[in-house]
């Protein structure tokens, strides 16, 4: 039999979606998988197994805003041990620029999705992980 989940790993696609010199950030409603983590994230999410990366980041795009993008562009991987049980985490960030900041229709785990001006971001205390998404997105804006 072959196991179709790693306890060890965690592999995660985010997204940060650009529009108008705008960027696109969620909050979750049950947040158990984000190790119970509040505030701002950009779109993200486990892979599924044997889901590619690149796929994965399209995938959350639709499942958490409702936009249906081309998401190309690995901006770049970041790994860390960390979290519940002492997971390796690798995140692959992945940067969609779109034609105009379509209105989110919210995923079942999405409480609300917000469209942020990238010179106006929420404060660090409103964010998860301290932060972690603005620094996140100001790495994928320098690339």
């Amino acid at each position: 039999m072959v196991a179709t989940e790693c306890r060890v790993h965690k592999l995660v696609s985010d997204v940060a979606a650009l529009s108008d010199n705008r960027v696109l950030f969620v909050r979750y409603k049950d947040r158990s998988k984000y190790d119970g983590q509040k505030g701002w994230f950009l779109p993200d999410d486990y892979l599924n197994y044997e889901e590619h990366p690149r796929d994965g980041a399209r995938r959350v795009l639709m499942e958490q805003a409702g936009i249906e993008a081309d998401v190309k562009r690995l901006s770049y991987i970041e790994s860390f041990a960390g979290g519940p049980g002492g997971a390796w985490h690798i995140i692959f960030h992945y940067k969609v620029d779109l034609p105009k900041a379509a209105r989110p229709s919210l995923g079942k785990n999405v409480a609300e999705a917000k469209w942020f001006p990238v010179t106006r971001l929420p404060p660090r205390k409103e964010m998860a992980h301290d932060g972690w998404g603005i620094d996140v997105l100001r790495e994928i804006l320098r690339t």
